[in-house]
């Protein structure tokens, strides 16, 4: 992820902590809900933020391994959200270093309002990683942003037909996909809606 959109973010931590922590991950999931697996289950969120999320996830049993390159909002997570479920990793996209070095692997793979920040080299250079950190029977779950974004935090187009493409060729495949309107009331304002995607490695299926 680039420099100046890590910058961005923590410009704006103080007004984003907030907002953050006010969206309800079980509305932002309901699309989706179906998809994750019963507990004990491994959750990779990719960008967790302040780790609202992750905690939604921890109270439901599972292990969550928040991945976010943003250290103030790091820092909000273990403070708001001290299941000892979640663990945190200083890491980012497209590389993800640290995560990749643990060789683990997950029942989810999420990136949830992330992969917008991500230009189209940082995309192929990003799937690759993300499939190896997807568990034999594990999913692919990203969110892709329809509408602007913040002109401090550069969002780059993102389309349906891209990523299931850069996936196929990963191996890929897809097994689900909506749309939903923003959680968020600006971003619905905005005219924001996402699209749901899940993938599966091939051999599953």
């Amino acid at each position: 992820m680039e420099k100046n959109i890590i910058e961005g973010y923590t410009t704006a931590a103080l007004e984003l902590i907030p907002r953050f922590e006010a969206v309800s991950p079980e509305i932002l999931f309901a699309p989706i809900a179906h998809l994750f697996p019963s507990a004990p289950a491994q959750i990779a969120d990719i960008g967790a933020g302040t780790g609202a999320a992750a905690a939604w996830f921890a109270n439901h049993g599972q292990q969550v391994l928040a991945v976010e390159p943003v250290a103030d909002f790091r820092k909000a997570g273990r403070r708001l959200h001290k299941s000892k479920r979640i663990e945190w990793l200083d890491d980012a996209l497209p590389d993800l270093p640290q995560t990749l070095a643990r060789s683990d692997t997950f029942d989810i793979v999420l990136l949830s309002a992330v992969w917008h920040h991500l230009d189209s080299r940082q995309r192929r250079a990003a799937m690759p990683k993300l499939q190896s950190l997807i568990a034999p029977k594990g999913l692919l779950v990203i969110s892709l942003r329809n509408g602007p974004g913040s002109p401090s935090r550069p969002c780059y187009e993102s389309h349906p037909e891209e990523l299931v493409s850069l996936a196929r060729a990963e191996n890929l495949k897809l097994t689900f996909k909506q749309e939903a309107e923003s959680v968020q009331k600006a971003n619905r304002s905005a005219g924001v809606t996402w699209t749901w995607l899940a993938f599966s490695k091939e051999h599953n299926t």
